[in-house]
């Protein structure tokens, strides 16, 4: 069966990547700080089965589509990088947005709404597509055990990971943005480091030759 080792190695990995602002987190969070805790925490459950979406697939070897059809897979990661980029550039440009900025005035969504939006943020989150498609894949062993055994748990335990750090952020998103609120020269350094690091992460997209393993 999967060693602690690899279980280790994906927890790693999926906390650097939950960590590091994105679509799923700037959804919850904006959620969160407008209408409240509870809202963010429907449209975490919306995310939540995005990650089964992923897993499921993840599971059925769909990586292997991608080995087998490597255009595919490349024009997923430069799709993923353009966005990333796109992402960079709304937060260094002038006037751009940080995840915890004070709220702007957004309408009240319905719980199937928020629900439905989490799902659908987290389906074409270029991260989470590289997540199951290339890096958990390199922690499954052929000769561990059964390989969709590997993959079910070793995707569940990104799931638990993101899901543990996302809830806490929306718990606690309201708190950050009102201390953020009266300090426009932590907002600015907020900006700047999601900008940075969104734009270093498209440009490793963009230049990565690796293949997606078969699993």
């Amino acid at each position: 069966m999967t060693d602690s080792v690899a279980v280790l190695g994906v927890a790693a990995i999926a906390l650097g990547m939950v960590l590091t602002p994105g679509p799923n987190m700037l959804y919850l969070v904006s959620r969160s700080i407008t209408q409240g805790r509870a809202a963010g925490l429907v449209s975490l459950a919306g995310v939540a089965l995005g990650f089964l979406c992923y897993l499921a697939a993840a599971a059925l070897g769909i990586s292997a589509v991608f080995s087998a059809v490597p255009q595919a897979y490349t024009a997923l990661k430069l799709a993923g990088a353009c966005y990333l980029g796109w992402m960079a550039w709304q937060a260094l440009r002038p006037g751009g947005h940080a995840p915890f900025a004070p709220a702007r005035a957004l309408p009240r969504d319905s719980s199937a709404r928020l629900f439905l939006m989490g799902l659908t943020t987290n389906l074409l989150n270029p991260k989470i597509a590289v997540m199951y498609l290339a890096l958990i894949p390199q922690f499954v062993h052929p000769g561990a055990g059964p390989v969709w055994v590997q993959s079910l748990l070793l995707g569940s335990v990104q799931i638990v990971v993101a899901l543990t750090v996302n809830a806490l952020i929306v718990c606690v998103a309201g708190t950050v943005a009102t201390f953020l609120s009266g300090r426009p020269a932590w907002l600015r350094a907020q900006k700047f480091v999601m900008g940075s690091v969104l734009g270093g992460l498209a440009v490793h997209l963009a230049l990565d030759r690796a293949r997606p393993a078969v699993v």
